[in-house]
């Protein structure tokens, strides 16, 4: 009897799932899915360098994660796929700009390579 009942609460809620406005029939589904690539890409760069961090880039990313966090609030009805992938897109951003501005005030103080040559 459980199981039965699980099963018919798993179907009803994959079906509100697939029937929802931003369900995976609709453009608001796949968007911030895609665009996951992008915060997982950021993540994978945590392995890089801090000197090849780009300041203009990272401040894209971070602007474009806060301004879309916000707005995906805002929005009727509320993307929760939205709003997380642009906070682990805000966060992310804010950490790769703090990497690079630690780096650069390493090497600024003389602790980096540029001052042993």
């Amino acid at each position: 009897m459980a199981a039965s009942n699980t099963s018919r609460s798993l179907a009803g809620r994959l079906q509100a799932f697939w029937n929802h406005p931003a369900g995976p029939k609709t453009i608001h589904f796949w968007a911030p899915t895609f665009k996951w690539c992008i915060t997982i890409a950021n993540i994978a760069d945590f392995q890089r360098p801090a000197d090849f961090i780009s300041y203009p880039q990272q401040i894209a990313v971070t602007a474009t994660g806060l301004i879309w966090t916000r707005f995906s609030t805002q929005i009727n009805p509320v993307n929760y796929n939205l709003l997380a992938v642009n906070a682990f897109m805000a966060a992310t951003g804010l950490y790769q700009l703090s990497r690079k501005i630690a780096h650069d005030q390493s090497t600024s103080k003389g602790g980096g390579k540029e001052a042993a040559e």
